[in-house]
């Protein structure tokens, strides 16, 4: 949600702003909006102060005997009266178009987010570990891994595409990669693990985002949403709050289920364990004072890279443009494993600061001084560390030997009960 006040006091730089994402000038529709809201508040008021004054000035009229005086003023409280609720439906309505207009509207990016329509716009900042060569042809996951576990055919029977049955072994390995990953990010890394619902009310996916503009990608259950991340229920954890300590920030961690309809990627990795309905994911989110957004950035990336890096999985580091963030975001980098079976980089962990975007829509806030009344709305971050179902992909694909067996990374065979290589059954 933005900032009238901002809008107000910049709107030709507000409009510029939502240019660099390919949205129309807004700030116009949205201060007329705002304008008449408030004309008609002032109204309101107006005629509630005159309403109260009149009633009191009947009594005195009655007290003196001036009946003809007392009538009038009857009269024009009447009048009042009924003209309140047309008026007092009327600012409803116009708060709630408002609210609408700005809902629908996407985070405008920081100004050092480069312009651009979409990943073909992002800027490689950086690579880290050198693609393994092989002395045969790498299979990609999809090939690879059915003989050692991962089922495609099995799960597209009982759900349909888009899932995955993982079997022995590699059911194992992708539960190893997940607690190893959760490990790392709370003993290593500072967040404190949660474990939190994954169906959510309209109320919650409103905060993050995904409500109203995407209902389309997300699955419905009765009055509830299933999860599409848990950024969703670790972020709405501060909703409606002042909190009263934010020197250091808040840092949470989760492993849970996630659910996404894909509805706009159709055609998009329908082979394989790339983009499933239903995955795992260990998300990172941080809350924290605006001041600290920056350090805290550039220690959730460096939360993402530790792990890849454990791995031994090189990947690059990329800056998304200002056309291929997601709806929230003020400033995105992105994680892109490298995966020899395609022979090319794919999104691993997208790291994303949101500014006071999520806490407007949550009202979401803190106490910058202890013991002051004034509050101010906290900045939020959010990413991944990592998702579990791409990183098993990764391990796959990077660790594959001539024979179709895999090796289990060094750092995960503590976690196998000493398997150390995935062999077909």
């Amino acid at each position: 949600m933005h900032d009238l006040r901002y809008i107000r006091d910049n709107p030709e730089d507000f409009d510029a702003a939502l240019a660099k994402r390919a949205v129309a000038p807004a700030a116009a529709h949205l201060l007329a909006l705002d304008e008449e809201r408030r004309a008609l508040t002032t109204r309101l008021q107006e005629a509630q102060s005159r309403r109260n004054d009149a009633s009191k000035a009947i009594g005195q009229a009655m007290g003196q005997g001036d009946t003809e005086k007392a009538e009038a003023l009857k009269a024009e409280v009447a009048e009042i009266k009924a003209i309140m609720p047309a008026l007092e439906d009327r600012e409803r309505a116009l708060g709630a178009e408002l609210t609408a207009a700005l809902a629908s509207l996407p985070n405008i990016p920081a100004d050092d987010v480069p312009v651009g329509e979409d990943e073909a716009d992002n800027v490689e900042l950086s690579r880290w570990g050198t693609p393994r060569e092989f002395s045969f042809t790498p299979l990609e996951h999809a090939d690879l891994g059915p003989p050692l576990g991962m089922e495609f055919e099995t799960a597209a029977k009982m759900s349909g595409s888009r899932f995955t049955f993982l079997r022995a072994g590699m059911a194992r390995l992708h539960r190893a990669l997940a607690q190893f990953m959760l490990d790392q990010q709370t003993d290593m890394r500072g967040f404190t693990e949660c474990n939190p619902p994954v169906l959510v009310r309209d109320e919650a996916l409103f905060g993050t985002g995904q409500l109203p503009k995407f209902a389309e990608d997300q699955f419905h259950a009765d009055d509830h949403w299933l999860i599409p991340t848990a950024e969703v229920s670790l972020t709405n954890s501060v909703r409606e709050e002042i909190i009263g300590d934010l020197t250091d920030p808040m840092r949470l961690t989760a492993l849970t289920q996630c659910f996404r309809s894909e509805a706009g990627s159709a055609g998009k990795d329908t082979r394989g364990f790339i983009r499933q309905h239903q995955f795992e994911k260990v998300e990172l989110v941080s809350i924290c004072r605006p001041q600290s957004w920056q350090e805290e950035h550039d220690h959730m990336v460096a939360s993402a890279e530790a792990i890849l890096q454990a791995l031994d999985l090189p990947y690059r580091t990329m800056l998304l443009c200002s056309g291929d963030m997601g709806f929230t975001a003020k400033k995105t980098y992105d994680l892109e494993v490298w995966l020899p079976g395609q022979n090319a980089y794919r999104e691993i962990s997208s790291i994303s600061w949101c500014g006071d975007f999520q806490a407007r829509r949550m009202k979401a806030r803190y106490r910058p001084d202890e013991g002051d009344k004034k509050t101010e709305f906290v900045h939020t971050l959010n990413g991944s560390g990592l998702a579990v179902g791409r990183t098993l992909v990764a391990v796959l694909e990077n660790y594959q030997q001539e024979d179709g067996s895999v090796i289990v990374p060094d750092v995960v065979q503590p976690y196998m009960g000493g398997v150390k290589k995935l062999v077909s059954a």
